[in-house]
């Protein structure tokens, strides 16, 4: 290889040569010529991949990143000149090739040789949207007669491989939108993100364990169905619907997903989005393998289709300045203007179809204040109710805050909680040692403490409520005889009245 590179280097030398000794046209011709001697001649290939391509000129190419990854991994150790960079919010150096570097890689017993290099351009742009103009790439290099090989097989094999090895070295990560004004043309800043490291996983999630190992064989089972949803023709989503009172544990479940299938978070705040367009871009800017979250979505937006009133018909025109300068401050007060219509072909229309392995997860306090449309079967696939703490909820929050399996308290404890309604939230509160002398007795009594006081206030409050109830009844009833005396009194006098007639009628005089 070497020695063959050497002749190229004369080759290119005496090229040089001729270029400067004859004119431009003559030079073009000769080109044709020698780049069609060349090729016949010459007994390699070379593929070349480049960091940024012309449709993508903003955004680095899969195929660049896998090929770093892939070389990183498997060849870096052979090369004598290495790059290093550390990646933000990430603790560990990654490696890759220095420019000019060449390394060697063998497949199936054929060698193939990899370089890095650069194009850097004779002149500067003032200015530069990317940051730098200098467009990176590497240089596969082998001999013609596996050009079949490698281009079908190995080629593959590399990217395949390099994204294997993201999924095993990534970190996770928790996204947030960014308002729409803050969105810039030449810049991806749709969302923000930061590393995901809640501690959350179903081992401490606090939940009946039915249903726990229900939607936990419900995600491992979506995780392996890529071939069954292309079977049926779906997109490969699924949509969760968690609701329950505040305190029940939806956001760690949330957590728990996300560590098992080891998924990306993506917190949509819908106040945030201007319209169901830029909805749609943020869908499109998401990733595989991620969960999207609406949380609280009965109160991110007005979702039931608010429409405009009709102007009232004679009344004139407004000027055309002053009708913008209200048109303006109407926009302003009104926010998002995300439809129902928009967040429904979010779900599950055209364009939800744009990435695969995807979770979209609705949280919500009221379930019965959604649109059925919203959280019928198809959307929101599966409905999960986070409830009241039960007493298999309670042993696992008594493992997880104070490593305990069984205690003589916790009958009382089991008894209490049939008799009261307190969500895992409060009894993990309760649970978790306020200062080193809190023993695990202590804390239990601190429990039911709290169980005979939040029922004595259940309790007052039944009262109350049956209270207002009697009175309500009574103020009806008292209505309900008002309006039959007054109905009988309207009866004695028309009777009267009709009597009288009579009597007119007849010619008798009444005393």
């Amino acid at each position: 290889m070497m020695g063959e590179m050497t002749l190229m280097a004369v080759a290119m030398s005496a090229w040089a040569m001729f270029m400067q000794l004859f004119p431009g046209q003559l030079r073009g011709d000769a080109r044709r010529y020698v780049n069609k001697l060349v090729s016949y001649v010459y007994p390699y290939v070379e593929i070349t991949f480049r960091e940024f391509q012309v449709d993508t000129w903003f955004e680095r190419s899969e195929a660049f990143e896998a090929i770093e990854r892939y070389l990183s991994a498997n060849s870096s150790k052979m090369a004598k000149r290495l790059k290093a960079n550390v990646v933000k919010d990430c603790k560990s150096v990654v490696l890759s090739l220095a420019e000019n570097e060449e390394v060697t890689d063998e497949f199936n017993g054929i060698r193939i040789w990899w370089t890095s290099n650069k194009d850097t351009p004779e002149q500067r742009a003032l200015f530069s949207y990317r940051g730098d103009e200098e467009n990176r790439f590497y240089r596969l290099t082998c001999r013609r007669e596996h050009r079949d090989i490698i281009t079908k097989d190995y080629v593959k094999h590399v990217l395949d491989e390099g994204k294997a090895i993201a999924v095993r070295t990534r970190q996770r990560k928790l996204y947030t939108n960014n308002k729409t004004e803050k969105w810039s043309r030449f810049k991806r800043t749709m969302w923000s993100h930061i590393i995901f490291e809640h501690p959350s996983t179903f081992d401490t999630l606090a939940m009946d364990p039915k249903k726990k190992k229900e939607i936990l064989n419900d995600l491992i089972t979506f995780s392996k169905s890529k071939d069954y949803y292309k079977k049926v023709g779906k997109s490969w989503k699924r949509g969760y619907l968690l609701y329950g009172p505040p305190g029940t544990g939806k956001s760690s479940m949330i957590a728990a997903m996300a560590n098992l299938l080891d998924y990306d978070i993506y917190d949509l705040e819908l106040a945030s989005v201007k319209d169901n367009t830029d909805l749609r871009k943020l869908l499109i800017d998401t990733s595989t393998k991620s969960i999207i979250v609406i949380e609280d979505i009965d109160c991110s937006l007005n979702l039931t289709g608010q429409r405009k009133e009709k102007k009232e018909e004679g009344k004139e025109d407004k000027d055309p300045i002053e009708k913008k300068v209200e048109e303006e401050e109407d926009k302003k007060k009104k926010g998002s203007e995300v439809t129902l219509s928009g967040l429904l072909n979010f779900i599950d229309g055209l364009w939800s179809a744009c990435g695969s392995e995807r979770l979209i997860i609705f949280t919500t306090n009221y379930v019965e204040k959604l649109d059925p449309a919203l959280i019928r079967r198809g959307r929101m696939d599966k409905h999960i109710e986070m409830s009241y703490c039960c007493y298999e909820t309670f042993k696992v929050l008594a493992k997880n805050y104070l490593d305990l399996d069984s205690h003589e308290l916790f009958e009382t404890i089991c008894r209490m909680l049939g008799e009261t309604q307190m969500t895992p939230a409060d009894v993990a509160e309760n649970l978790m040692p306020k200062s080193d002398e809190e023993t695990p007795e202590i804390c239990l009594n601190n429990l039911i403490k709290s169980l005979e006081d939040a029922k004595e206030v259940a309790r007052l409050k039944a009262l109350e409520d049956a209270k207002i109830k009697v009175e309500e009844e009574a103020g009806k009833k008292k209505d309900e005889d008002g309006e039959k005396e007054q109905k009988i009194d309207a009866k004695l006098g028309d009777e009267e009245g009709k009597k009288a007639s009579d009597a007119k009628e007849n010619g008798v005089m009444l005393a």
